[in-house]
Order: structure tokens, then C-alpha cells, then sequence
């Protein structure tokens, strides 16, 4: 039987696994929605950056939390976080799961709704959740939420529904639990300007070049030279030599430029 709870409820958690599902649905105008936990000590902080699943880092070293790939059920959207509860390490307090919303604010996103399933199940299609909340993001405004957590309850675990939004997204939530983020850096890396010299057109690689004027010498016939003659040794080979270049009948010689 699904246990439908209401904002700021608690029930017992008695299954090894929990897989939480966020679901929703698309449409005109409707942001994509990410799904995140945060792995949490007793003093409500990360122990590392580690600590922070979600769609740029998708598997906790420990293997004992995970982010699943988005699925299209029906109607709706669904992207979804696993997290081991009897196997846990001990270090870890509490586990939060967070939807932010890409594009947009979640008070957008319609029928937003988290689903609790038994990860053991062996259902990765989804199946009869055990529980379910559904959302109601605070004033509209926010881009990231925190949408219930699972927390440690005597020698179990237990699932609160509980919220809390955030207009800054992601990087507000990362600062309240002590997540080092670069706000530079936004995950957008664009290809090099046209202005900049490409790195391979038109000269190639030096040692690339080095070889090939080095076999033309080899294979270029050689005259005999005087016996009074001493060789010199040639100047350093220029970078990006002309490719049409060739050796003259006496053999190679390099004439400075």
C-alpha cells in the first residue's frame, strides 16, 4: 500500500534501499528538473565534496549512492537517486534529496512529486512506490529545493517530508552544506575563439616536422665532399618549414632566415 504524507510528516523507513523519484511533467514552458542527495554528517555539513551525487559527479565513491538516468513514464518525467540505508557508513547523519530545476524556476514545473521505492526490489521501471509528497514549491521563485531527507531514526531510518527553496539554485545549497563551489566556472566550456591560431592548420607538430626534413635528408643523393672539407653543424631546424621545400643536388644545407 502507498502511504500518501503530508508537508512536514514522518514515517519509518524498514527497507535496506530507498530509490526517491522525482516526477513530473513536461510540457511548454517547463524547466528539466535534476534529481541530487547530499550525504550528511551530524553536524549537518559534507564530510567532502564527494559527498554531493548529482548529474556532474552520478555515483558516491562508496557505491552506497547513486543518480539513475532520467526516464520518460506515460506522461511525465522522472529522474531518480538510489542511497544504501542498512550498509551506510556511520559517519553519514542524514541524507538529503534536492530537485533543481534547469531553465527556469521549479514554480513552473508542474505536478512535481517525489516517490519512495524499495531499490531492492529488483523494479528498475519504478513499480508501486511505498510513499509519496507532493511538492508545492515556496513563492514560485525557487530554482533549487530541498524535497525531503532521510535521516538516521535510533538503529533505523526514517523519511521526512519536509522543504526549503533556494532563488540561488544549486550554489546556494552547496554553501549551506559546506560544498566548495567555483561560481566562475559554469559548467559551459566554449570551443577556442575564431580569432586564435588554430594549433595544427597549416604548421604541423615540431617533432612531426623534424622527422620529415630529417628522412629527406637521408634519402637525398649526397656528392662527395673534399676531404679538406670539415662538416658544420647545422643550425637549429625552423619551426613550420615550408612543406614544398627541397634539397638542393650539393645535399642539405639550411640556410638561416
Amino acid at each position: 500500500m502507498t502511504h500518501a504524507m503530508a508537508q512536514g510528516s514522518d514515517m519509518s523507513v524498514s527497507v535496506p534501499a530507498v530509490r526517491a523519484v522525482l516526477r513530473w511533467t513536461p510540457g511548454a514552458g517547463v524547466p528539466d528538473v535534476d534529481a541530487c542527495v547530499i550525504l550528511l554528517d551530524d553536524g549537518g555539513r559534507v564530510r567532502s565534496d564527494a559527498d554531493f551525487v548529482f548529474y556532474n559527479q552520478p555515483r558516491h565513491p562508496s557505491g552506497l549512492a547513486r543518480k539513475l538516468p532520467k526516464k520518460r513514464q506515460g506522461e511525465g518525467l522522472t529522474d531518480s537517486v538510489e542511497a544504501q540505508l542498512t550498509r551506510q557508513d556511520p559517519s553519514v547523519d542524514r541524507m538529503v534529496l534536492i530537485a533543481s530545476a534547469d531553465g527556469g524556476t521549479l514554480g513552473r514545473v508542474r505536478n512535481l512529486r517525489v516517490e519512495l521505492h524499495d531499490a531492492g526490489s529488483g523494479d528498475a521501471a519504478g513499480g508501486e512506490p511505498f510513499a509519496y509528497v507532493d511538492i508545492q514549491p515556496d513563492g514560485g521563485a525557487s530554482s533549487a529545493l530541498i524535497c525531503g531527507e532521510l535521516r538516521r531514526a535510533g538503529s533505523g531510518w526514517q523519511f521526512r517530508a519536509v522543504t526549503k527553496g533556494y532563488a540561488t539554485g544549486l550554489v546556494g545549497v552547496a554553501g549551506e552544506f559546506g560544498i566548495s563551489v567555483d561560481e566562475t566556472d559554469t559548467g559551459h566550456h566554449p570551443t577556442p575563439d575564431s580569432g586564435n591560431e588554430p594549433a595544427s592548420e597549416g604548421r604541423p607538430a615540431p617533432g612531426a616536422a623534424q622527422a620529415a626534413q630529417a628522412q629527406q635528408a637521408a634519402q637525398a643523393p649526397q656528392s662527395p665532399q673534399p676531404a679538406a672539407a670539415q662538416p658544420q653543424p647545422a643550425p637549429p631546424i625552423a619551426y613550420g618549414y615550408p612543406p614544398a621545400f627541397t634539397l638542393p643536388p650539393q645535399g642539405p644545407q639550411f640556410i638561416g632566415r
